[in-house]
Protein backbone atom coordinates (compact mmCIF):
# COMPACT_ATOMS: atom_id res chain seq x y z
CA UNK A 1 0.00 0.00 0.00
CA UNK A 2 1.47 3.51 -0.55
CA UNK A 3 -0.38 6.76 0.34
CA UNK A 4 -0.63 9.85 -1.72
CA UNK A 5 -2.18 13.13 -1.36
CA UNK A 6 -4.16 14.37 -4.04
CA UNK A 7 -5.73 17.72 -2.41
CA UNK A 8 -3.96 19.85 0.19
CA UNK A 9 -4.56 23.56 1.41
CA UNK A 10 -3.62 26.10 4.46
CA UNK A 11 -5.98 26.26 7.69
CA UNK A 12 -5.79 28.79 9.83
CA UNK A 13 -7.32 26.91 12.81
CA UNK A 14 -6.41 23.29 12.52
CA UNK A 15 -4.28 21.09 10.71
CA UNK A 16 -4.44 21.49 6.83
CA UNK A 17 -7.51 20.52 4.90
CA UNK A 18 -5.70 17.19 2.88
CA UNK A 19 -7.42 14.59 0.78
CA UNK A 20 -5.25 11.25 0.87
CA UNK A 21 -5.58 8.15 -1.42
CA UNK A 22 -4.67 4.63 -0.97
CA UNK A 23 -3.31 2.96 -3.53
CA UNK A 24 -3.36 -0.88 -3.94
CA UNK A 25 -1.59 -3.17 -6.64
CA UNK A 26 0.55 -1.41 -9.78
CA UNK A 27 -0.20 -0.96 -13.57
CA UNK A 28 -3.24 0.08 -15.05
CA UNK A 29 -5.52 2.52 -13.34
CA UNK A 30 -8.55 -0.19 -12.62
CA UNK A 31 -10.94 0.63 -9.72
CA UNK A 32 -11.55 4.17 -7.65
CA UNK A 33 -13.06 3.68 -4.98
CA UNK A 34 -14.56 7.30 -3.32
CA UNK A 35 -15.74 7.38 0.27
CA UNK A 36 -17.39 10.46 2.11
CA UNK A 37 -17.87 13.61 0.23
CA UNK A 38 -20.44 14.78 3.10
CA UNK A 39 -19.87 15.35 6.72
CA UNK A 40 -22.71 12.93 7.14
CA UNK A 41 -21.50 9.97 5.24
CA UNK A 42 -20.21 8.46 7.98
CA UNK A 43 -21.24 4.67 7.09
CA UNK A 44 -19.62 5.31 3.81
CA UNK A 45 -16.31 6.10 4.98
CA UNK A 46 -16.18 3.64 7.43
CA UNK A 47 -17.26 1.16 4.67
CA UNK A 48 -13.75 2.81 2.60
CA UNK A 49 -11.60 1.97 5.67
CA UNK A 50 -12.59 -1.80 5.86
CA UNK A 51 -11.68 -2.05 2.09
CA UNK A 52 -8.45 -0.65 2.63
CA UNK A 53 -8.18 -3.17 5.36
CA UNK A 54 -8.92 -5.74 3.60
CA UNK A 55 -7.13 -4.35 0.32
CA UNK A 56 -4.03 -4.44 2.47
CA UNK A 57 -4.23 -7.41 3.93
CA UNK A 58 -4.92 -9.13 0.34
CA UNK A 59 -1.78 -7.18 -1.10
CA UNK A 60 0.44 -9.10 1.16
CA UNK A 61 -0.99 -12.44 0.86
CA UNK A 62 -0.32 -11.58 -2.99
CA UNK A 63 -3.84 -11.33 -4.28
CA UNK A 64 -4.08 -8.35 -6.17
CA UNK A 65 -3.94 -9.35 -9.82
CA UNK A 66 -0.62 -8.09 -11.69
CA UNK A 67 -1.18 -5.11 -13.51
CA UNK A 68 -4.12 -3.64 -11.88
CA UNK A 69 -4.00 -0.88 -9.43
CA UNK A 70 -7.03 -0.21 -7.16
CA UNK A 71 -7.16 3.21 -5.23
CA UNK A 72 -9.51 4.24 -2.53
CA UNK A 73 -10.86 7.59 -1.20
CA UNK A 74 -11.87 7.47 1.80
CA UNK A 75 -12.91 10.74 2.87
CA UNK A 76 -13.09 13.82 0.52
CA UNK A 77 -14.58 16.20 3.02
CA UNK A 78 -12.99 15.64 6.64
CA UNK A 79 -13.85 19.74 7.50
CA UNK A 80 -17.29 19.21 7.14
CA UNK A 81 -17.43 15.87 9.30
CA UNK A 82 -15.08 17.34 11.99
CA UNK A 83 -17.81 20.05 12.58
CA UNK A 84 -20.64 17.60 12.16
CA UNK A 85 -21.99 19.19 8.61
CA UNK A 86 -23.30 17.76 5.54
CA UNK A 87 -21.95 20.31 3.08
CA UNK A 88 -18.95 22.21 3.02
CA UNK A 89 -18.50 24.20 6.12
CA UNK A 90 -18.02 27.73 4.57
CA UNK A 91 -21.06 28.28 2.23
CA UNK A 92 -23.00 25.09 2.40
CA UNK A 93 -22.12 24.27 -0.95
CA UNK A 94 -21.80 20.57 -2.03
CA UNK A 95 -18.28 18.84 -3.43
CA UNK A 96 -20.40 16.56 -5.03
CA UNK A 97 -22.50 19.30 -7.29
CA UNK A 98 -19.05 20.27 -8.28
CA UNK A 99 -17.94 17.98 -10.76
CA UNK A 100 -16.09 17.53 -13.02
CA UNK A 101 -14.52 20.98 -11.07
CA UNK A 102 -12.82 24.44 -11.84
CA UNK A 103 -9.40 24.90 -10.20
CA UNK A 104 -9.57 28.44 -10.12
CA UNK A 105 -13.12 28.49 -8.61
CA UNK A 106 -14.75 28.59 -5.54
CA UNK A 107 -12.88 26.21 -2.57
CA UNK A 108 -15.47 23.11 -3.18
CA UNK A 109 -15.17 23.74 -7.50
CA UNK A 110 -11.08 23.52 -6.84
CA UNK A 111 -11.87 20.15 -4.66
CA UNK A 112 -13.67 18.47 -7.00
CA UNK A 113 -11.31 19.60 -10.26
CA UNK A 114 -7.99 17.35 -7.96
CA UNK A 115 -10.28 14.66 -6.93
CA UNK A 116 -11.54 14.29 -10.71
CA UNK A 117 -8.35 14.64 -12.48
CA UNK A 118 -6.73 12.40 -10.31
CA UNK A 119 -9.87 9.26 -10.86
CA UNK A 120 -11.14 10.05 -14.30
CA UNK A 121 -9.07 7.60 -16.18
CA UNK A 122 -9.82 4.60 -14.35
CA UNK A 123 -11.61 1.68 -16.10
CA UNK A 124 -14.33 1.30 -13.21
CA UNK A 125 -15.80 4.07 -10.41
CA UNK A 126 -17.33 2.89 -7.40
CA UNK A 127 -18.80 6.23 -5.41
CA UNK A 128 -19.98 5.17 -1.64
CA UNK A 129 -22.97 7.38 -2.11
CA UNK A 130 -25.57 9.06 0.34
CA UNK A 131 -29.50 10.37 -0.59
CA UNK A 132 -30.71 13.98 -0.38
CA UNK A 133 -33.39 12.75 2.15
CA UNK A 134 -33.22 11.22 5.09
CA UNK A 135 -34.08 7.66 5.69
CA UNK A 136 -32.76 4.08 5.24
CA UNK A 137 -32.33 1.87 2.19
CA UNK A 138 -32.29 -1.70 0.72
CA UNK A 139 -28.61 -1.63 -0.30
CA UNK A 140 -28.34 -0.97 -3.64
CA UNK A 141 -26.08 0.31 -7.16
CA UNK A 142 -27.70 3.13 -8.70
CA UNK A 143 -27.15 4.21 -12.26
CA UNK A 144 -27.75 7.89 -14.04
CA UNK A 145 -29.35 7.14 -18.10
CA UNK A 146 -26.27 8.76 -19.81
CA UNK A 147 -26.18 6.17 -22.44
CA UNK A 148 -22.96 5.23 -21.05
CA UNK A 149 -24.24 2.99 -17.95
CA UNK A 150 -23.50 -0.76 -17.69
CA UNK A 151 -26.51 -2.58 -16.26
CA UNK A 152 -25.05 -5.87 -16.60
CA UNK A 153 -21.54 -4.88 -14.62
CA UNK A 154 -23.31 -3.78 -12.35
CA UNK A 155 -25.41 -6.88 -11.25
CA UNK A 156 -21.80 -8.17 -10.41
CA UNK A 157 -21.86 -6.54 -7.07
CA UNK A 158 -24.44 -9.08 -6.39
CA UNK A 159 -26.66 -6.27 -4.23
CA UNK A 160 -30.52 -6.78 -3.92
CA UNK A 161 -31.43 -4.28 -6.54
CA UNK A 162 -29.76 -2.47 -9.12
CA UNK A 163 -32.01 0.90 -10.33
CA UNK A 164 -31.21 3.30 -12.96
CA UNK A 165 -32.90 6.74 -13.68
CA UNK A 166 -32.97 9.68 -16.25
CA UNK A 167 -30.61 12.09 -15.24
CA UNK A 168 -32.33 16.09 -14.61
CA UNK A 169 -29.94 19.00 -15.39
CA UNK A 170 -28.28 19.72 -12.22
CA UNK A 171 -27.52 15.86 -12.25
CA UNK A 172 -24.56 16.96 -14.64
CA UNK A 173 -22.53 18.24 -11.96
CA UNK A 174 -22.24 15.06 -10.22
CA UNK A 175 -19.14 12.68 -9.68
CA UNK A 176 -21.33 9.41 -11.47
CA UNK A 177 -22.43 11.57 -14.59
CA UNK A 178 -19.15 12.97 -15.12
CA UNK A 179 -17.37 9.59 -14.64
CA UNK A 180 -19.61 8.08 -17.62
CA UNK A 181 -19.38 10.90 -19.61
CA UNK A 182 -15.48 10.43 -19.31
CA UNK A 183 -15.59 6.66 -20.33
CA UNK A 184 -15.39 5.01 -16.82
CA UNK A 185 -17.75 2.46 -15.74
CA UNK A 186 -19.42 4.17 -12.80
CA UNK A 187 -21.18 2.67 -9.88
CA UNK A 188 -23.21 4.79 -7.06
CA UNK A 189 -23.37 2.23 -4.29
CA UNK A 190 -25.96 3.11 -1.60
CA UNK A 191 -25.28 1.32 1.95
CA UNK A 192 -28.65 1.70 3.46
CA UNK A 193 -27.34 4.07 5.85
CA UNK A 194 -25.67 7.38 6.08
CA UNK A 195 -25.20 9.55 9.59
CA UNK A 196 -24.07 6.33 11.78
CA UNK A 197 -22.41 2.49 11.06
CA UNK A 198 -24.80 -0.03 10.90
CA UNK A 199 -23.54 -3.46 10.71
CA UNK A 200 -25.58 -5.66 8.90
CA UNK A 201 -25.75 -2.81 5.86
CA UNK A 202 -21.74 -1.80 6.28
CA UNK A 203 -20.81 -5.74 6.24
CA UNK A 204 -23.58 -6.60 3.20
CA UNK A 205 -21.96 -3.40 1.31
CA UNK A 206 -18.14 -4.47 2.13
CA UNK A 207 -18.77 -7.97 0.47
CA UNK A 208 -20.61 -6.71 -2.62
CA UNK A 209 -17.21 -4.74 -3.12
CA UNK A 210 -14.80 -7.40 -2.68
CA UNK A 211 -17.01 -9.80 -4.84
CA UNK A 212 -16.97 -7.30 -7.31
CA UNK A 213 -13.14 -7.04 -7.63
CA UNK A 214 -13.17 -11.08 -7.83
CA UNK A 215 -15.84 -10.95 -10.68
CA UNK A 216 -13.76 -8.18 -12.46
CA UNK A 217 -10.51 -10.62 -11.85
CA UNK A 218 -8.64 -7.75 -10.11
CA UNK A 219 -8.67 -9.49 -6.50
CA UNK A 220 -8.46 -12.99 -5.82
CA UNK A 221 -10.00 -13.29 -2.44
CA UNK A 222 -12.80 -15.55 -1.01
CA UNK A 223 -16.16 -13.73 0.15
CA UNK A 224 -18.28 -15.44 1.90
CA UNK A 225 -21.64 -13.82 0.79
CA UNK A 226 -22.70 -15.75 -2.42
CA UNK A 227 -24.91 -12.18 -2.96
CA UNK A 228 -28.35 -11.73 -4.98
CA UNK A 229 -29.20 -11.46 -8.27
CA UNK A 230 -30.27 -7.97 -8.76
CA UNK A 231 -33.80 -7.24 -9.44
CA UNK A 232 -33.29 -4.01 -12.38
CA UNK A 233 -35.38 -1.44 -12.33
CA UNK A 234 -36.37 2.01 -12.96
CA UNK A 235 -36.41 4.64 -10.17
CA UNK A 236 -39.93 5.86 -11.79
CA UNK A 237 -41.36 2.28 -10.83
CA UNK A 238 -41.04 2.97 -7.27
CA UNK A 239 -44.30 4.12 -5.39
CA UNK A 240 -43.50 6.91 -3.25
CA UNK A 241 -46.03 7.43 0.28
CA UNK A 242 -46.23 11.00 0.57
CA UNK A 243 -46.76 12.78 4.60
CA UNK A 244 -50.53 14.72 4.27
CA UNK A 245 -50.14 15.65 7.56
CA UNK A 246 -47.07 17.24 10.02
CA UNK A 247 -46.07 15.59 13.02
CA UNK A 248 -44.19 13.25 15.26
CA UNK A 249 -43.21 10.09 12.58
CA UNK A 250 -43.86 7.05 14.48
CA UNK A 251 -42.09 4.02 12.37
CA UNK A 252 -43.53 0.49 12.33
CA UNK A 253 -41.81 -0.21 9.51
CA UNK A 254 -38.37 0.29 8.04
CA UNK A 255 -36.77 -0.57 4.68
CA UNK A 256 -36.62 -3.97 3.79
CA UNK A 257 -39.41 -5.75 4.54
CA UNK A 258 -42.34 -7.47 1.93
CA UNK A 259 -45.21 -5.87 2.92
CA UNK A 260 -49.28 -6.19 1.75
CA UNK A 261 -51.38 -3.67 0.31
CA UNK A 262 -53.07 -1.81 3.23
CA UNK A 263 -50.35 -2.66 5.94
CA UNK A 264 -49.73 -0.03 8.49
CA UNK A 265 -46.39 1.20 7.76
CA UNK A 266 -46.21 4.28 9.86
CA UNK A 267 -47.82 6.97 12.33
CA UNK A 268 -47.97 10.74 12.19
CA UNK A 269 -48.81 12.17 15.81
CA UNK A 270 -49.93 15.03 16.95
CA UNK A 271 -47.09 16.58 18.64
CA UNK A 272 -48.84 17.78 22.51
CA UNK A 273 -51.34 15.11 23.44
CA UNK A 274 -50.25 12.32 20.58
CA UNK A 275 -53.49 11.95 18.62
CA UNK A 276 -52.86 10.16 15.57
CA UNK A 277 -52.70 12.66 12.46
CA UNK A 278 -52.63 9.85 9.85
CA UNK A 279 -51.80 6.59 9.31
CA UNK A 280 -49.76 5.46 6.93
CA UNK A 281 -50.35 2.64 4.96
CA UNK A 282 -49.06 0.73 1.69
CA UNK A 283 -50.98 1.35 -1.32
CA UNK A 284 -49.47 -1.72 -2.85
CA UNK A 285 -47.57 -5.47 -1.85
CA UNK A 286 -44.12 -5.14 -2.71
CA UNK A 287 -41.07 -4.41 -1.13
CA UNK A 288 -39.94 -1.23 1.28
CA UNK A 289 -37.05 -0.12 -0.50
CA UNK A 290 -37.30 3.02 1.84
CA UNK A 291 -38.10 4.45 4.29
CA UNK A 292 -37.91 7.87 6.34
CA UNK A 293 -35.96 7.47 9.44
CA UNK A 294 -36.09 11.48 11.27
CA UNK A 295 -38.61 11.49 14.32
CA UNK A 296 -40.42 14.90 13.00
CA UNK A 297 -41.75 15.22 9.69
CA UNK A 298 -43.33 17.60 7.21
CA UNK A 299 -46.46 17.83 4.94
CA UNK A 300 -45.72 16.20 1.52
CA UNK A 301 -42.38 14.52 2.46
CA UNK A 302 -41.73 10.94 1.24
CA UNK A 303 -41.68 8.73 4.05
CA UNK A 304 -41.39 5.17 2.13
CA UNK A 305 -40.59 4.46 -1.71
CA UNK A 306 -41.96 0.60 -2.58
CA UNK A 307 -40.64 -1.62 -5.09
CA UNK A 308 -44.08 -2.99 -6.03
CA UNK A 309 -44.63 -7.10 -6.54
CA UNK A 310 -45.12 -7.71 -10.26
Amino acid sequence: MRIETIFQMKSPYRDDFRIDGYWFGSGEKTVAIVGAMRGDEIQQQYICARIVEALKEAELRGKIADGKSILVIPSCNPFSMNVSKRFWAMDGTDINRMFPGYDKGETTQRIAAAVFEYIKDFEYGIQMASFYMPGDFVPHVRMLKTGYEDIETAQLFGMPFVTVRKPLPFDTTLLNYNWQIWDTKAFSIYAGQTNYVEDSTSGQTIDSILRFLKKIHVLDVRVQNAGFESIVLDEDELVNIIARRAGIFYRIIGAGPHVKEGQVLARILAPYDCSVLEEIKAPVGGTVFFAYNKPLTLEHAILYRIQKFD
